[in-house]
């Protein structure tokens, strides 16, 4: 029997220009390609219908900035997820957004959609930092987007944030979250930020004309943003992420319980019968092979129950309450305890992990060092 989904993603590739710091698939906005586009998404979705037992109690759509199309094609694309999930009070429906892209009419047809949730990039407040990782959008129009959200019915906003950019200070790092802080949002994501390979931030720092902040300095922002966050009412329920109680991402928590999620569009990755895929990452050839019949998919794997476990153990150690041993176990028939010995040994006696009779979870410490704890459970 085909799995049983709980989530669905759907990927929007466009953005008004490529930020300095992305790596994810996108690209600037060409309106010519916008129906094909569409169109090719509620293909691919119906398409799923067909190979799995799709109930979405989740719905996440990202890009990209999907709130950057025109709002007849939003319209059709969130009439098209519609179709194909039951929505009722328990539906999490979200949809990512940039600052200053929700104009009263987008709010309008996010909230005609049932969109009950938003999750803004507000990255920084202070408008040196913005220009370092050429954002487009003041520190003003944050809460300006917020309000035209909440006006019209939205009731939950996430905002993220991103620390260690070059030039941020202890100071001004603090100075955001706190800016963040006093406009309420229910959820908060806080980045490290990261040089990927072939953007333009990482290209810059390679010729010299950007500098890394110490990683002295970045461990201290980071136990700032927990500190800070914590007093403010939010849970850190996640290595990066940031809730009022009740109002975690219950999408993202999918994906790091290691659950099947359907991933629609191009680059958008899935996990749905046991096989992990990813689409082309190219609009235009998304387009020719959904439109053609063909699958877009350009890479899938089936794991075995060995490597599924490690990457289950990997992906729960991100959260707060770390790896359930008993769910672990009924799962795959091994206590992580015993399965993961020389690691859990490893960091325990380095105070990076802590054993429960329950979980096995990292420390304060062991969230400074995340990366290194979990390469070892892999």
């Amino acid at each position: 029997m085909p799995s049983t989904v709980s989530a669905l993603y759907v990927h929007v590739p466009f953005c008004r220009r490529r930020c300095a710091y992305c790596d994810f698939y996108s690209r600037v906005l060409d309106t010519g390609l916008v129906p094909s586009l569409v169109e090719a998404l509620c293909f691919e979705l119906r398409r799923h219908r067909e190979l799995c037992d799709l109930r979405p109690a989740t719905v996440f759509v990202g890009g990209g900035t999907p709130t950057v199309l025109p709002a007849g094609a939003l319209a059709a694309l969130l009439a098209s997820c519609g179709t194909d999930v039951v929505r009722d009070g328990t539906l999490e429906f979200t949809v990512e957004a940039n600052p200053a892209t929700v104009t009263p009419e987008v709010a309008r047809t996010l909230a005609g959609a049932s969109v009950n949730r938003v999750s803004l990039g507000a990255q920084s407040f202070d408008n040196d930092e913005l220009a370092t990782l050429e954002r487009l959008h003041t520190p003003g129009e944050v809460g300006a987007t917020m309000r035209a959200c909440r006006e019209h019915g939205i009731t939950r906003i996430s905002l993220d944030l991103i620390f260690g950019i070059p030039g941020q200070t202890l100071a001004s790092w603090r100075s955001s979250l706190q800016a963040a802080i006093a406009l309420g949002p229910e959820h908060m994501s806080c980045y490290g930020l990261t040089y990927e390979s072939g953007t333009p931030l990482h290209a810059r720092r390679e010729a010299g004309t950007v500098t890394p902040i110490d990683p002295d300095l970045e461990a201290d922002m980071y136990e700032a943003t927990i500190d800070d966050l914590a007093a403010a009412g939010y849970h850190h329920y996640e290595i990066s992420n940031f809730a009022k109680p009740g109002a975690e991402c219950r999408h993202n928590l999918v994906y790091w319980r290691n659950e099947p999620y359907v991933g629609v569009g191009p680059s958008a990755a899935g996990f749905v019968n046991g096989v992990r895929y990813q689409n082309v990452a190219d609009v235009a050839e998304y387009v020719r092979r959904v439109t053609a019949g063909n699958s877009p998919r350009e890479f899938e794997e089936r794991l075995d129950d060995e490597q599924r476990a490690k990457e289950t153990a990997m992906l729960a150690l991100r959260l707060s309450d770390g790896i359930d041993r008993a769910g672990f176990a009924a799962r795959f028939g091994h206590d992580p305890l015993a399965f993961f010995r020389d690691a859990v040994d490893k960091h325990v006696a380095a105070g990076l992990l802590e054993v429960t009779d329950t979980n096995i979870r990292l420390t304060r410490r062991g969230c400074l060092l995340a990366d290194t704890v979990i390469v070892d459970f892999l």
